[in-house]
Order: structure tokens, then sequence, then C-alpha cells
């Protein structure tokens, strides 16, 4: 037998993949059980209803999300690159053959109205990315009404990337940040770089 954590963790990335890619409400936990090995009694001894399940999912995610934005920004040389690593992350997302689109969005979209708890989780990530844009915008000297834009570019380019099944959405968003951050910043040849 399988220990709690192990237990946990199978089925939580199998309901990952499987409500990525079919929606929460079309994939049932008996699906979740045949697809993780593990027996739908324990499921709901780890996860005592759908719900908690949802939330561990939104979880995962967010983890996913933070470490593949703070890797990005990591592999930046200035703070306008740190910015700007946001829409490469989503290029090299918006590329892969799982992509769905955002994952908070799809989920908010299927239970938000029906469940505070799913609703409260989706708007957490979501302003705890904005914080993160915000903390960038502000080491590269950016005004603060920057960051909200910057958000809103890469908001959007998920949900178009997803709806278009167009990976060159990240290309655009980018551009369209790059022309912010100049009009923003300034971008003179004498200016320092920042």
């Amino acid at each position: 037998m399988i220990d709690e954590a192990t237990a946990r963790e199978r089925v939580v990335s199998t309901a990952d993949r499987l409500f990525y890619a079919h929606g929460v409400q079309a994939v049932g936990m008996d699906t979740v059980r045949a697809e993780s090995g593990v027996s739908l009694k324990r499921i709901y001894a780890l996860f005592p209803s759908k719900d908690d399940l949802v939330l561990a999912v939104l979880r995962h995610r967010t983890n996913q999300w933070n470490t593949g934005i703070a890797g990005a920004v990591a592999d930046a040389v200035t703070p306008r690159d740190k910015v700007l690593a946001i829409f490469d992350f989503l290029a090299a997302w918006f590329r892969e053959d799982s992509f769905r689109g955002c994952a908070f969005i799809n989920v908010f979209g299927e239970l938000g109205g029906g469940s505070n708890r799913v609703a409260e989780a989706v708007r957490a990530q979501k302003a705890s990315f904005q914080r993160r844009v915000a903390e960038l915008v502000r080491a590269a000297g950016g005004p603060g009404y920057l960051a909200p834009q910057l958000v809103l570019l890469a908001e959007g380019a998920q949900t178009t990337a997803a709806i278009s099944q167009d990976p060159d959405t990240a290309a655009h968003a980018r551009a369209a940040a790059e022309t912010l951050i100049r009009c923003a910043l300034g971008d003179s040849e004498n200016a320092p770089a920042v």
C-alpha cells in the first residue's frame, strides 16, 4: 500500500491532467480512481469532496505557475528583461501540446459561480500574480499603473492563445508589453538601462 503523501500526489497529478484536458465537470471521481490507481475510498479519505480535490489541484497549479515564472525571471538579466520574461514563459507554455489555456480561468468558468471556495482560490492566485508583476515593475523603476496593464496582457494572451490555438499570441503580447514599458519608462539611448 502506498503512503498518504504518494497517494495524494498521484491523485492530484492525475486529477490535474484530467481536469485540464476535459474539464472538472466532465471527469468523475471513478475516472480519477481508474487513472490514478488509488481506490475511491482512499481518494475520499484524502479529499472528502470533489471541491477539495479541485482546490488541491489549484494549489498544485499555483506552485507550477510560480515555479515557471520564477525560473523565467531568474534567467533574465536586467529588471526590464525580468518583466518581459513573463511573456517568454507564456511563449514556451503556449507551444506545449497539452496547452488548454489558463487552468484557473477554466475552473472559474466551470465552477466559480457555484463554489465560493474555488472562486476564492482562483482570485487568490490571480492576486498573487498581480503582486509579482507589480514587484518586477517596481524593481524596473516603473510606475504603479504599468503592472495592471501588463497583467491584463498576460491574462488576455492566455485566453486568446487557448481559443485561437495560436502560440504566437505570446509574441504579440510581448511586443505590446515592450511598447507599454517603453512609454512608461522611457527609451532614449542616453537613458541608463534598467
